[in-house]
């Protein structure tokens, strides 16, 4: 099973295409900072319950989102 960080990242890239916005963007809106964003990408942490909360509030869908398999 992929643990949270990937499968976060990886709805969150797919939400950044589908809506044609930028992390940045994203980061200006929802308040999550861009070094954030970027650790998440790379691995380098994983992300915290609200931060995904704001993402999730930025994209208009549920947490679970971020949370449940492909």
């Amino acid at each position: 099973m992929e643990d949270v960080k990937s499968i976060s990242y990886k709805k969150f890239a797919e939400l950044l295409e589908r809506y044609q916005v930028t992390p940045y963007q994203v980061s200006q809106s929802s308040k999550v900072s861009q070094s954030t964003l970027s650790d998440w990408k790379t691995g380098r942490s994983r992300p915290k319950i609200e931060n995904l909360q704001k993402i999730a509030r930025y994209f208009k869908v549920s947490i679970e989102y971020f949370l449940e398999g492909d």
